[in-house]
């Protein structure tokens, strides 16, 4: 068939499509679309990842409050400073010195600048926090990143039906959601799979094979039905967990750190009481799937 002839026969099934009558079926088009090649893996991955977010709520993506990291308004700038310096966040909810209330933003860069300033006297944190986004945790996720947007907010605080602190979100979170995990300067580095953070904490790749993970920190975990550290962690939940989520399996910590829709990427494990492995990383093994 001339090249000439193909093309027609193409518009023509083009012009028979029907529109999709739902997400569903237009998830299913771009499917069949990648299958036959007119558009890659990745693009058909962020594609899916905007369908998905229209049902998704706030709910469904925020750091709960319990694993919020916050500061408290009354707290000295050196107390705030190694808030900063341990959790590597660049934003912090500043919570009213009886912890129930948020009173504010309060960015790392801003406290920076009052140490460069060198100010003395008296410190009063609300002379730097910036005014709070309060979302209700029903509201859709799509939306939300719109107001984001507009707002020019990269964290909001999410308040449930009787107006109480139920978590927060970021606008990183919200992204992530569409485009997958985005890695940052805290984020762990490419060629580790485990890697140390304190005395007692190591961040871990989802990827990590289990035989690896016992080998590094002297563990017995089975590895004859699952291979991966994100695999026992999701055999644990019977479900892919949340970020944010803990489970302790023998003695072992493991908080989800980093998760999308499809994997555990990053787990925060803390050992038992007991000597840490002297390792301070583990290089990355190639693990299909």
């Amino acid at each position: 068939m001339s090249d000439t002839g193909a093309t027609k026969k193409v518009m023509r099934r083009i012009r028979r499509m029907a529109a999709p009558k739902d997400r569903a079926q237009m998830a299913d088009m771009l499917r069949d679309s990648a299958t036959g090649g007119l558009i890659d893996a990745d693009a058909l991955s962020m594609l899916e990842g905007v369908l998905e977010v229209a049902d998704l709520q706030v709910r469904d993506i925020m750091v709960p409050h319990n694993q919020m990291i916050c500061v408290r308004s009354d707290a000295q700038p050196g107390q705030i400073l190694s808030t900063a310096i341990d959790s590597g966040h660049s934003r912090f909810p500043v919570q009213d010195p009886d912890g129930e209330k948020i009173e504010g933003i309060l960015l790392a860069k801003d406290l920076l600048n009052l140490f460069v300033l060198n100010r003395t006297g008296a410190f009063d944190i609300r002379e730097w926090i910036r005014k709070p986004l309060f979302v209700p945790e029903s509201k859709r996720v799509n939306v939300l990143l719109k107001d984001m947007r507009v707002g020019r907010n990269h964290m909001a605080i999410v308040v449930d039906e009787y107006g109480s602190v139920a978590g927060l979100v970021t606008i990183e979170d919200v992204i992530e959601q569409i485009v997958g995990e985005i890695d940052d300067e805290h984020d762990i580095e490419d060629e580790k799979n485990i890697r140390r953070e304190g005395d007692r904490q190591f961040l871990v790749r989802g990827r990590t094979r289990i035989g690896d993970f016992n080998d590094f920190f002297d563990s017995s975990f089975s590895d004859e039905s699952i291979d991966t550290v994100a695999g026992l962690i999701t055999q644990h939940f019977g479900r892919l967990p949340r970020r944010g989520e803990m489970a302790v399996l023998d003695g072992f910590e493991f908080r989800v750190m980093r998760a999308d829709r499809r994997r555990v990427e990053a787990v925060r494990v803390t050992p038992p009481e007991r000597e840490a492995p002297a390792g301070d990383s583990i290089a990355a093994t190639e693990q299909s799937g």
